[in-house]
């Protein structure tokens, strides 16, 4: 695990406006694993990017990209998937959304009022990559008809209008979904509530002209959003290279939000941004020695807060840390899996429940397989 030194730490804090201490790093908690298993149900597809949440009543759902072929593919579908014994059993995934392109990304989130908001992004990358390259044309012949089949379900003007950010919502506890709407931003998690009743959404507005990091929000549980505030960059920073953004709102009503960032300082790190007014104004994005990407944000039955995110390096797997001062600080990282086989994995995502247990779900591929599955891992925190 690669740190920040003191020296570095403190020269981070100074230049994001922020006392020194609040990047020193404590003990890892006590974990125990109690079990990982695989709980995707459609072994011939790959699944990427789940989302899960816990309902009012009870009630785990998991959304994932899946019927896909590979990483990128133009097979990409929002599915959902649902458990009522704590993930001890999840249903078959039922296919929300199936557009002509690659549906990535799957975010859910259970507003207060008890209204789900599934999100994704639609993606034409798998062109980017291959077709457009040829590469499909020394595939076998099936392969090749297969995707072909796929690209060309709509014109390309057509596919062109398909990129962009989505949320689909539902009132009746996922039986029947509206149409797909323009969310604004995307991020993997998809959006939070806070204790106001507003809907907090940090991400990026893909597919626009100008590259835009900041925050969304809605007063009308989730039907309509309105730009809030953009977050700022760090100084010698490119906005192009901040991704995947998550939200919390701690006990003390500050909010927090994780950065993907891939400039080259801090490459591969979790970047932080506070806000102290609601969301209107954003602290400069700033390091906080972690790591690994991307972060999934928790506030815990007891207060503190929990980043889980994806380890893509040795030992390849996932990892969390924890706060207990409103994240003015974290924990050294307690590692929920490290047995994977490479960086084609994450994108955890965590819920406590009852009993104050976790619950913790993520993609990756494992060995013998091109197939990427969904695991879970149920564990317990001290």
């Amino acid at each position: 695990m690669t740190t920040l030194s003191r020296r570095q730490m403190i020269a981070s804090c100074a230049s994001a406006g922020i006392a020194a201490p609040f990047l020193s790093l404590g003990a890892p908690p006590k974990i125990k694993i109690t079990s990982t298993r695989v709980i995707s149900l459609r072994p011939n597809h790959y699944h990427g990017w789940p989302t899960l949440t816990r309902r009012q009543n009870g009630e785990l759902l998991l959304v994932c990209s899946g019927g896909r072929e590979s990483h990128v593919c133009p097979f990409g579908q929002v599915e959902l998937m649902r458990s009522q014994d704590n993930g001890q059993t999840w249903s078959f995934p039922r296919v929300l959304l199936d557009s002509p392109i690659d549906d990535r990304d799957a975010g859910i989130l259970e507003t207060a009022k008890g209204t789900l908001l599934t999100t994704t992004f639609t993606s034409n990358a798998y062109d980017e990559f291959y077709l457009k390259k040829g590469s499909h044309k020394n595939w076998p012949e099936q392969r090749r008809n297969q995707w072909l089949a796929a690209h060309n379900r709509v014109p390309a003007t057509a596919r062109k209008k398909e990129l962009g950010t989505w949320m689909i919502r539902s009132t009746d506890g996922g039986v029947t979904w509206s149409p797909r709407y323009d969310s604004l931003v995307n991020s993997p998690h998809g959006p939070v509530n806070l204790k106001d009743g507003r809907i907090l959404y940090a991400g990026k507005n893909l597919w626009r002209e100008k590259t835009w990091i900041g925050v969304c929000e809605s007063n009308d549980d989730g039907q309509s959003w309105k730009r809030l505030a953009q977050i700022p960059t760090r100084k010698g920073d490119d906005p192009k290279d901040y991704h995947e953004l998550h939200a919390v709102e701690t006990t003390n009503g500050n909010l927090i939000v994780h950065i993907r960032n891939h400039n080259p300082k801090n490459n591969r790190e979790t970047l932080q941004t506070e806000s102290k007014d609601g969301g209107k104004t954003w602290s400069e994005p700033h390091s906080i020695g972690v790591w690994g990407l991307p972060s999934h944000l928790l506030r815990l039955n007891d207060g503190r807060l929990l980043m889980s995110y994806g380890h893509r390096r040795k030992p390849y797997g996932n990892q969390a840390r924890v706060s207990d001062d409103h994240g003015k600080s974290w924990s050294e990282p307690v590692i929920i899996s490290g047995d994977g086989i490479g960086h084609d994995l994450g994108y955890p995502t965590t819920v406590q429940l009852d009993d104050g247990s976790l619950a913790t779900v993520w993609y990756e591929k494992m060995a013998g397989s091109t197939l990427a599955v969904l695991r879970q891992a149920q564990w317990k925190l001290g």
